[in-house]
């Protein structure tokens, strides 16, 4: 007369079986992670050279950003960010009125500039190597350049929040924007982003 093993007897056999092969499923690595620009701790600036003499500053008050950050596999983060043309800020609204009209920004036609990323390299613990697409004017350009990475720390207000600081030039030529009398072509964008989960 045969015997039948129990249920829970083979389903043991089974498992035992699968992990001397190494049969078994790894362990599911971390979800990256969803970081929201916090427009309050953060900034857009930029400065260009007026009359070859001395920087004009300036800067964008309206604009949001989304940053996936994967810290286990960094090349799988992605940065986006968006920026409104029309609030742009120098200090001076006669100033402000001419970089908005089509003299230079054209915010009616063109009312937003945008970053995508398209690779994220680490560098080191620190630092990171971006590349993405700037759209601004209605022209796109590959860009890329070294952004500081600090965080993610936990706030007992502020909750989980990462920073991320770039520099980097652009030319307004590249991207049709304003005459070239009276301004350098190259400006410098700053991108100092507190974002949080």
């Amino acid at each position: 007369m045969k015997l039948v093993a129990p249920l829970a007897s083979v389903l043991a056999l089974v498992a035992l079986v699968g992990l001397s092969l190494g049969t078994t499923a790894a362990p599911a690595r971390a979800a990256a992670e969803v970081y929201n620009v916090d427009p309050v701790h953060s900034y857009v600036l930029f400065k260009v050279k007026h009359m070859d003499i001395a920087y004009a500053y300036g800067r964008f008050n309206e604009f949001s950003g989304k940053i996936s950050w994967d810290a286990a596999n960094p090349a799988a983060s992605t940065i986006s960010v968006e920026v409104k043309t029309a609030s742009v800020d120098t200090g001076n609204k006669d100033r402000d009125g001419h970089l908005t009209n089509p003299d230079f920004f054209n915010a009616a036609q063109f009312p937003t500039m945008t970053f995508k990323s398209t690779a994220v390299k680490k560098v080191d613990a620190t630092h990171l190597e971006v590349t993405g697409d700037l759209s601004l004017h209605g022209k796109t350009k590959s860009v890329t350049f070294a952004v500081e990475h600090a965080g993610p720390i936990t706030h007992p207000r502020a909750g989980t929040v990462a920073g991320f600081h770039a520099e980097f030039p652009i030319k307004r030529s590249d991207f049709g924007v304003g005459k070239p009398e009276g301004l350098g072509d190259e400006v410098r964008l700053t991108l100092s982003l507190e974002a949080k989960k």
